[in-house]
């Protein structure tokens, strides 16, 4: 299995959800409204989604590192 990219494409703000629907095959639409409807339960899950843009390299600095 690959390492999870954010791609330059298909991205709404950070590319985090589209880098998830892309790891777990899903749509990215699908994954978005997962995370929004996560939002309405108690948690860190924007303080994750900020942490996962950072971490989460993006797909054209991903290439150029290999």
């Amino acid at each position: 299995m690959s390492r999870p990219v954010r791609p330059t494409g298909n991205r709404m703000i950070g590319g985090v959800c589209a880098a998830l629907a892309r790891r777990f095959g899903t749509s990215a639409t699908t994954m978005r409204v997962i995370f929004l409807a996560s939002c309405l339960l108690p948690g860190p899950q924007f303080l994750l989604y900020v942490a996962l843009w950072i971490l989460l390299p993006s797909e054209g600095k991903a290439r150029a590192a290999w």
